[in-house]
């Protein structure tokens, strides 16, 4: 999506005493930072006590996926997100670049980290 992102992913083991999803958006954010050049970084400046710049939002959801069905349920969600009336950006939802929809469908993919849903289960 052209303003948002949604990921389905696996927690390894358990990093301190922060929540998985705030531990994701902090090394996210850390990364950001470090990838940017420093004129797409000046968009993303806040003025805060604790931080210089935001690039997530503050109340992002993370949602866990307890069951294969809720996973695959939302993972249906995700891939028809980019054809759904609000956005349109392709006619199927297989053919969205940044979707892992290809990797389902047609078993090709151009991110090599991709695991089956099915797989972690």
């Amino acid at each position: 999506m052209p303003n948002h992102i949604h990921l389905i992913w696996r927690l390894n083991h358990l990093n301190g005493k922060e929540l998985p999803s705030a531990s994701l958006l902090k090394f996210t954010a850390h990364e950001f930072k470090k990838m940017l050049p420093k004129e797409e970084l000046y968009s993303y400046q806040i003025d805060a006590p604790n931080k210089k710049h935001e690039f997530w939002q503050e109340n992002s959801r993370a949602i866990e996926l307890w069951t294969p069905a809720v996973a695959y349920q939302k993972l249906d969600y995700i891939h028809r997100n980019p054809v759904s009336g609000k956005w349109k950006l392709v006619n199927d939802w297989v053919d969205y670049k940044y979707s892992s929809g290809s990797f389902y469908e047609n078993q090709s993919s151009d991110f090599g980290f991709l695991k089956h849903l099915g797989n972690e289960f």
